[in-house]
């Protein structure tokens, strides 16, 4: 909008405007008929857009998600759209790989573009070019081969995954809905908080099962007294006083081990870890 004021342009309000799902959009601006959007949007009305195609090579291998535009059936331009990369995402990502966690990125994004930012971030695993409404079957497919699937996300069409996932992790900055159909929100947008609940959840389950452990060594050891099996042998009795004790023991000991939780303090991070850029999208870059 600023570019074209600048550039002194008329700006005409657009009829039979109709957006279409994970493809663009179409309307009439100045009597021509006009189409925003993907590869996609443009083969479904006819048009060949081939013409488009090298520019749009050389886009998408810059990490650039390449929006065709045509104009009364004829492909007419090419614009790049650039997501910017969080400042911590890529230390997020290794940390979460240092904990085990295999992580992959799903995106409706081409593949050329998904695989550049992807390489930014340190993810191997890509899943480009998903409609909006296929995100879910994609999380349902990767549950159907026995993975536990923790989802991040913060757009509208990312919220059907976040309620498919086994845990939903919405971006605070994000829309309502995603965070409504999330389970845990980051409030602050960063990512570093994914590693700080991934690490918090792995304590508190530690947590539980030492607790348990501590309950179930004084019921072992206390109730068999307590019945008299020592009796026969040394004579031995638990005196109620006693047992009284050792059950206040027992309880003192499970809630202070939890309250250890109270001192959890996530790690500091990890220097951004270097990563090898493409030579492919440099030498396109310089070209440019």
């Amino acid at each position: 909008m600023d570019a074209a004021t600048g550039r002194g342009l008329s700006l005409d309000d657009p009829a039979d405007f109709e957006s279409v799902t994970g493809q663009g959009i179409s309307a009439t601006v100045d009597g021509c008929h006009v189409l925003v959007g993907g590869p996609r949007l443009l083969a479904v009305h006819g048009i060949d857009a081939s013409v488009l195609a090298p520019a749009a090579e050389r886009l998408a291998r810059g990490g650039r998600t390449p929006i065709l535009v045509a104009v009364d059936g004829r492909p007419a331009g090419l614009l790049g759209v650039a997501d910017t990369v969080k400042d911590d995402s890529a230390a997020a990502v290794a940390a979460l790989q240092r904990l085990g966690l295999h992580v992959a990125m799903i995106t409706g994004d081409n593949r050329r573009t998904a695989e550049a930012i992807a390489r930014q971030v340190g993810i191997t695993a890509v899943l480009a070019e998903v409609l909006p409404d296929r995100k879910a079957a994609e999380i349902a497919r990767l549950q159907e081969q026995g993975k536990k699937v923790g989802m991040v996300g913060d757009g509208l069409n990312d919220a059907p995954a976040l309620a498919q996932a086994d845990i939903g992790f919405a971006i605070g900055t994000g829309t309502d809905v995603a965070i409504e159909a999330s389970d845990i929100t980051l409030i602050s947008g960063a990512l570093s908080g994914v590693v700080t609940a991934v690490r918090l959840s792995r304590a508190t389950m530690r947590n539980i099962r030492q607790n348990l452990f501590l309950a179930f060594v004084y019921d072992m050891i206390g109730i068999p007294i307590a019945a008299g099996v020592l009796y026969p042998l040394l004579g031995l009795r638990l005196s109620p006083v006693i047992a009284a004790a050792a059950m206040a023991a027992s309880s003192l000991s499970v809630v202070g081990n939890a309250n250890r939780l109270r001192r959890f303090t996530p790690p500091a991070p990890h220097p951004t870890p270097q990563l090898p850029a493409d030579p492919a999208a440099d030498r396109h870059t310089d070209r440019q």
